[in-house]
Formats: structure tokens, C-alpha cells, sequence
């Protein structure tokens, strides 16, 4: 192990046992009232079962639970194999257009450490090398110097080419593709305008289409289950039909209302398509679409056909032929049913995958419009249409920005509009709008769960966005007596920062809150005979 200060990129071909050991120490602090003493929890240590089967030779931490040690010296040659022919072929324009950022990213860096002080993994780290912006891409960079370029193959270290590709090193590379949240701050504040977080993904990419490696969450259990089932949860369409039949009880149940969810209806203006994570884990969320989209007249529907009633699409974050597979499959979907346009409910990734990424890898298709949600909410909420008192959501209110949506989209202000409209305390974190930091669990980490990576999430890649909670209400934030809520329009978002709130307890000692943002419209709702909110209505 060496001191963290001291790593370079070419150490990942060191036989160390483990590159770094984070403590808890090291971290970044944490504002009051989490800066006294017993606050934290440890990490969890190491087993030494993981070591000899998996790659925690970078930092400790499990990220890829497919990455798996070889058992023979041929296995190990053909990882390397398989590895330099996917690195060979990434500059060889497989990306379908992308080249021109990649070898602008690889061959451009002025190493000024711009995106080391925007970077919230950086940072939430004490400063740690090993998650420099720049460390991943200069070892990859060393790699394809060595094996790839002319100089590097004569000069070797004299022109940087100083990274041997063995297992070790390429593993490590690999699962440190897996420290980032592909959250491009850092190519928002690079003045080069290069982008070292497609370089993470272009990693992932390699390790998943070329030697197919990727985390079992997003893959096996999020692309593969979301081709054969239609959703990344393994909800069947019976399933989801009976969840909808669900949810239209629950609704005519608390709130008097008898709503019948529009399915698979033809020609409607609106296909409507949620994070399907949302009828699982919050489904208070498509009931409180489904009450504002009758309160407003909307001609929408859902669909239940194979792919149209999950917006999930993992892909985006590591596979793009995963990827394109799920695209096509919505666009299907959205075209049988004949709708005007496609809505994304809060899903952060969805509306990328969707509106972005879709259109860039299906050229030509017959593609239905697709767009956000948040306008749409917007204009609803302004139109005088449905009478709402904001004094029902007077509590403070502070809104997470989700990367995707708002610095990837450019998506930021109809929904402070909303808040501003709605919430008598809304105050913003600091920063916010196009600045504000990932909640920690973008790029999939919200749902890696293997071995220790929820410590490394909970408490390195999360932190910077807890401390922004923290620090968004200083005034009440040690009153329990008093809500705080988190508007965190994306169900991606949500899944990390209940995780982080359950992990710090904050929930429990200081009544922090969390939810989306058409819940905060709903429960301002006149026609609404009790609070939206179960937190409201224990009080």
C-alpha cells in the first residue's frame, strides 16, 4: 500500500495487496450536527474471501461482482487480449461519431485539475488521488501509447507509456470506471471542453461489449432482465397490470377519488412512461401523476406492451448495444399505440436515454417525440386549471437537481417555477441548477449493492450531496419537530438519498423527508380532503 498522496496511474501494475485504504478519517467532514464525534459509521472491512476471488486491489471496495480472478495464466492472456483488441477498437470510431471527444479528451489534457475541484467524488474523498478526474484516463491513455502508438512502443516511459496490461492493472482500471457517476461536471468546467467522464463509460463499455464484464445489477439483473421481462425489475405485464389495479384502489381508498389509469389507449396525446422502480419502492408517485393528469384534462395513457411501461434504460451507462436494443423497443411501443408524444415521468437516466441517447443510436427510426415531464408540470401548475393553497406544503423544502436533467438537459427552471408557485420555504442548495453535485448514485450506483460498494457510495460518493442536504437547512436541521424535505425529481436519485438518509439515520433523528415533485403539486391540491403526504398525516 502506498500513501494515497504519492499514486501515480502507472502504480495500477503494482502487485500491492490493495492500492489505497480510505478511513473514515480521510473523508471530507460532514456539516453539523453530523460533525461530532459517533456520527459516522465505520466501513465495512474487507473480507478476505472477496480478495482472493474479486479485484479490491484498487481501493477495497467491489463494484464489477463478474470481475472475477483467473484460474490459469491462458485465462489471464486472453483477458488482456480481449481488453487491448476492445481498447484498439474504441479509436477505430466504433462509437458511431464519437471519436472526435474521445481523441480530443486523450490527447488534450492540460492537467490544470479544473475537474479535480468540481469532481464531488474527489472531493467527498479528502482529496484522494486514486479518484482524480484524470487518474483513469491517464493510465488508459498509458496503455494505448504503449501498445498502440509507435513512440510508445519504442520510447516506452520516455513519452508516458509506462503502464504494463496485466490483470491487475486492467481490473483495476476497470473498477475504477466504477468511481465515477458519469455526472460530467467535470466537462462542464473543463476550459478544454474535454469530457473525462465518457472516457469512464467508454471503459465500461470495453469491459462489458468486448469481454463481457459488467456489475450484475445493471446488467443481468437491469438490461438482460428488462429484454426478456419488459421491465428492469422483472415485472411481467400481469404484474403490472395488477399494480395499476392496485394503485387505483389505494388512491379511491385514502383519497375518495375513483380514477381508472388510462391503458394501452390509442391516439392519446401523452404516453406517459415511468421509472417502473417507482411502482415498486414509491408508488405514490404514478398515483399522484394519475390525480393531476385527471384534475387536468390530460388525453394521456400508459402502455403494457413489452418495453412501453419501464423507461428504465441501463445501457446508457456501460453497453450500448444493450442499450439500443431497449431504445427501439420503447420507440415500438410508443408508434403501436399511435401516441402524439412520449412524457418521462422522474427518472433522471430515462429522460437521457430517451430523449438523447435514443435519437443518436436510431437514426431514421419512426420515432415519437419524447419529452420531459417537467414543462409540461409547469404549465399545468401555471394554467389556473386546478386551485392549489400552497400553505400545505409550508415546511422547508430544498430541490436536488438531477445531472441528466438538468446539467446534461438543460432542463432548470420550470421546476423552481413550480416550487416557488407551491412551497412557501423552498430555499436551493448551494451550489445548484447546472452545478449542483450528483446525489452520489448516478451511472448505476444506486442499485450496486454487492459486497461493501453501498459503503462507498453511502459514504464517499453520496457525501458531497448529503452535506448539501445538511447544509440547506441550518436553521431547523436539529429540530425533529419540524419537516425538511428533499424534492428529488428522479427515482434513480431517490433510491440514493433514501439510502444515505437510512444510512445517517436522518430520518429518524431529524425528520428529513424525501420524495418527487408531483407529490409536493398534489398535496397542494384545494380538491385534496387529507395530506398527500403519510408524514403529514401522523402528525
Amino acid at each position: 500500500m502506498i500513501n494515497s498522496k504519492d499514486l501515480k496511474p502507472s502504480d495500477l501494475a503494482r502487485a500491492d495487496e490493495q492500492l489505497v485504504v480510505i478511513t473514515t478519517e480521510e473523508l471530507m467532514p460532514l456539516p453539523a450536527p453530523y460533525d461530532k464525534p459517533g456520527m459516522e459509521p465505520d466501513f465495512v472491512p474487507v473480507k478476505d474471501a472477496w480478495r482472493e476471488k474479486y479485484c479490491t486491489s484498487l481501493d477495497g471496495f467491489v463494484g464489477i461482482d463478474t470481475l472475477t480472478r483467473p484460474q490459469s495464466k491462458e485465462e489471464e492472456e486472453e483477458f488482456v487480449r480481449k481488453f487491448l483488441s476492445g481498447l484498439e477498437k474504441l479509436f477505430s470510431d466504433a462509437n458511431s461519431g464519437m471519436l472526435q471527444p474521445l481523441n480530443l479528451t486523450m490527447e488534450y489534457c492540460a492537467k490544470c485539475d479544473t475537474c479535480s475541484a468540481a469532481c464531488h467524488i474527489y472531493e467527498g474523498s479528502g482529496n484522494n488521488e486514486l479518484y482524480r478526474p484524470i487518474f483513469r484516463i491517464e493510465a488508459l491513455r498509458k496503455l494505448y501509447k504503449k501498445y498502440f502508438t509507435t513512440s510508445g512502443k519504442l520510447l516506452g516511459g520516455f513519452v508516458g507509456a509506462d503502464l504494463e496490461a496485466t490483470w491487475e492493472s486492467i481490473a483495476r482500471l476497470g473498477e475504477s470506471a466504477y468511481r465515477c457517476n458519469l455526472c460530467r461536471r467535470c466537462a462542464q468546467t473543463c476550459p478544454l471542453g474535454l469530457d473525462n467522464g465518457i472516457m469512464a463509460k467508454e471503459i465500461r463499455k470495453i469491459f462489458s461489449m468486448e469481454m463481457g464484464i459488467a456489475p450484475t445489477p445493471i446488467h443481468k439483473k437491469g438490461s438482460e432482465n428488462q429484454l426478456k421481462t419488459g421491465s428492469s425489475t422483472g415485472m411481467t405485464k400481469p404484474v403490472f397490470l395488477d399494480n395499476i389495479q392496485f394503485l387505483e384502489e389505494e388512491i379511491e381508498e385514502n383519497y375518495g377519488m375513483k380514477i381508472k389509469f388510462p391503458i394501452d389507449k390509442k391516439g392519446a396525446d401523452v404516453l406517459l412512461i415511468h421509472n417502473a422502480g417507482e411502482y415498486n419502492a414509491w408508488p405514490e408517485n404514478p398515483m399522484a401523476f394519475a390525480m393531476l393528469f385527471e384534475a387536468a384534462g390530460v388525453n394521456w395513457t400508459l402502455s403494457s406492451e413489452m418495453m412501453g411501461y419501464d423507461s428504465v434504460n441501463y445501457g446508457i451507462w456501460y453497453d450500448d448495444a444493450q442499450a439500443k436494443k431497449i431504445a427501439l423497443g420503447q420507440i415500438k411501443a410508443a408508434n403501436d399505440l399511435g401516441v402524439r408524444r412520449i412524457v418521462q415521468g422522474e427518472c433522471g437516466h430515462a429522460h437521457k436515454a430517451g430523449a438523447l441517447v435514443a435519437d443518436r443510436m436510431t437514426p431514421g427510426s419512426n420515432k415519437v417525440p419524447v419529452e420531459s415531464f417537467f414543462p409540461m408540470l409547469r404549465d399545468i401548475v401555471m394554467s389556473g386549471a386546478i386551485k392549489f393553497d400552497p400553505s400545505r406544503n409550508n415546511f422547508p423544502v430544498t430541490l436536488h437537481d438531477p445531472c441528466n436533467v438538468v446539467r446534461q438537459m438543460g432542463i432548470v427552471m420550470p421546476q423552481r417555477e413550480v416550487l416557488q408557485k407551491l412551497a412557501p420555504q423552498f430555499r436551493e442548495m448551494t451550489p445548484h441548477g447546472v452545478d449542483n453535485y450528483c446525489c452520489g448514485g448516478g451511472s448505476g450506483f444506486a442499485i450496486m449493492h454487492s459486497f461493501n460498494f453501498g459503503d462507498f457510495r453511502n459514504k464517499i460518493s453520496a457525501r458531497k450531496k448529503f452535506a448539501q442536504i445538511l447544509n440547506a437547512f441550518p436553521d431547523t436541521m436539529e429540530d425533529p419537530s419540524i419537516v425538511k424535505y428533499v424534492c428529488a425529481p428522479c427515482s434513480n436519485c431517490k433510491g440514493t438519498i433514501r439510502d444515505i438518509l437510512e444510512y445517517y439515520e436522518a430520518t429518524e433523528k431529524y425528520n428529513v423527508q424525501y420524495a418527487g415533485l408531483i407529490e409536493l403539486v398534489v398535496n397542494a391540491m384545494v380538491d385534496l380532503k387529507k395530506p398527500f403526504f403519510e408524514f403529514l398525516q401522523e402528525e
